[in-house]
């Protein structure tokens, strides 16, 4: 039996979701090449925020390379 179809409120809503997730995605593979990463010591809320401007640089790199 096929999946019942999806409304078109729930199609937008899944539009928005991936749009917004696909940056993180794609960013976490840089964040495995950064290998400096593996010597970070420092606690979890600075970690995050060091993280997050790291991947928002990555995808402004990656943005003004296209």
């Amino acid at each position: 039996m096929p999946p019942p179809a999806r409304r078109p409120a729930e199609k937008e809503a899944n539009r928005v979701l991936a749009a917004a997730r696909a940056p993180v995605e794609h960013g976490f593979p840089h964040l495995k090449n950064w290998r400096i990463l593996t010597k970070l010591r420092t606690d979890p809320a600075r970690a995050t925020h060091l993280l997050r401007s790291l991947l928002v640089l990555a995808n402004l790199e990656a943005a003004a390379d296209k």
